[in-house]
């Protein structure tokens, strides 16, 4: 017997926590809530979960601080769940280390979708896990990362370097959301400055063009408003 996924959740409005509890419930996941961002780091440290869930309006001290707090130790994946709903704040979590972010209010599918994006892409990274170097496959999409060939409908892609590190970057995180910011550290490295912004733009359009049968109606890559890309998560 496999032991279940655990979760533990960060949040001190009642209505939300029975909802999530329910439906996590129902699919078979343990959950241990706490109502306070000290609580939960307290929980986090004590039971090393497997996904994080976590409001930022806490009573006690803002999500931010959790997230930051969390990532100078652990990389244990975290979505969050807020009502904050400017484009900044959802920049900023992401950027401070959270894996995803969900606006309030949502619904019990969209919830276990992220989460088991967020346990796939957690397998993924695992140092010595297979998938790391598996192909991406999505609707005919696929990336071989051994041997750096991208394919669509079995007709190979010729992709510029820059390109083919963008898509990579952004197939090894399907699911989820990459930030700009992160983007462009990751691939133009730590000093990029902000002309890289139009650059990562440009490429970006050109990848659509090459792949996409639609650009203007993307089906691979999506684009979030004001916060960054993400990438049709992979058919595992």
């Amino acid at each position: 017997m496999h032991p279940k996924i655990s979760i533990i959740l960060i949040e001190d409005e009642m209505n939300i926590c029975n909802f999530i509890a329910t439906a996590l419930k129902t699919s078979d996941y343990k959950l241990t809530i706490a109502h306070n961002g000290n609580d939960g780091l307290s929980l986090i440290t004590s039971q090393c979960p497997n996904i994080i869930l976590l409001d930022l309006g806490l009573p006690d001290i803002d999500g931010m601080e959790v997230i930051k707090s969390i990532r100078t130790w652990s990389s244990i994946p975290i979505i969050v769940i807020s009502a904050r709903t400017q484009e900044h704040e959802k920049v900023l979590a992401l950027d401070a280390g959270a894996d995803d972010y969900i606006t309030k209010p949502f619904g019990t599918s969209e919830l276990l979708a992220r989460i088991r994006t967020s346990i796939r892409h957690s397998n993924r990274m695992t140092i010595g896990n297979p998938l790391n170097t598996r192909p991406y496959h999505s609707h005919g999409l696929v990336l071989d990362f051994e041997k750096r060939i991208v394919s669509l409908n079995g007709t190979e892609i010729h992709l510029t370097q820059i390109e083919y590190k963008l898509l990579s970057l952004l197939a090894k995180n399907s699911g989820r959301v990459l930030t700009y910011s992160y983007i462009i550290g990751e691939i133009w490295g730590p000093y990029a400055d902000d002309s890289n912004n139009q650059i990562l733009r440009v490429n970006m359009a050109n990848i659509r063009r090459k792949i996409e049968e639609n650009p203007a109606e993307p089906k691979y890559v999506f684009t979030e408003i004001g916060i960054g890309y993400r990438m049709l998560e992979d058919e595992m």
